[in-house]
């Protein structure tokens, strides 16, 4: 397949995966008793409902057509934590969820893209469904180790402050305001990059069976 193909099967898998992800957010966040994202149709695979120009489109096909790893966002979905019975649990279930949306796809994946590898004649959709569900494996693996690393505004912090007890509510408050200069620090020096890499090659290599 050419180059364009290949980086639109990428862009594909990434959106679809991040309309997993969101909807993931906001079932959890309506299973805590917030009503919100429902509300306001953000539980949906409907990638209008989602999807970021700049994070969910552009950006990946950059990444895809440099080689680098594909990873991006989608317009995050609402949640109103002071609307769910227990605010604290909530914010440990409702962060969670996206990234283990995450994980479920790519494990879905990983076998879909076995199963289809192992057909002895596969014509051009099946080559094309092969690298979709290859890619997914990726992206998806991307994402779920992108939002769990521990700093806001990303999925790990809200589960760090789950977890942690209510007398570290001043340190995690601090952090929030701090949060974005320690992401952009990860990107431009390069630390993201050397995160995901490694990460991704052992999630995906255990996943389709490769050492």
């Amino acid at each position: 397949m050419n180059e364009t193909l290949m980086v639109v099967l990428q862009v594909a898998a990434l959106v679809f995966a991040v309309c997993v992800h969101e909807s993931a957010h906001g079932l959890a966040a309506l299973w805590c008793g917030d009503p919100t994202a429902r509300d306001l149709g953000r539980i949906s695979l409907n990638p209008l409902r989602h999807v970021d120009p700049f994070g969910s489109i552009l950006l990946p096909a950059m990444l895809a057509f440099s080689g680098a790893p594909v990873f991006g966002w989608a317009r995050p979905v609402p949640v109103a934590l002071a609307r769910t019975r227990d605010p604290k649990f909530a914010n440990l279930v409702v962060s969670a969820a996206g990234p283990l949306s995450n994980v479920v796809l790519a494990i879905a994946f990983a076998l879909l893209a076995t199963r289809i590898r192992g057909l002895e004649a596969a014509g051009p959709l099946a080559v094309k469904l092969f690298w979709f569900a290859a890619f997914s494996v990726i992206v998806n693996v991307a994402l779920a180790i992108f939002n769990l690393i521990p700093v806001p505004p990303l999925d790990g912090f809200g589960v760090l402050e789950g977890l942690l007890p209510h007398s570290f509510d001043g340190l995690t408050s601090a952090l929030r305001r701090l949060g974005m200069p320690i992401l952009l620090a990860l990107i431009f020096t390069g630390a993201l990059n050397g995160i995901l890499r490694p990460a991704q090659r052992a999630a995906i290599g255990w996943l389709l069976g490769r050492p």
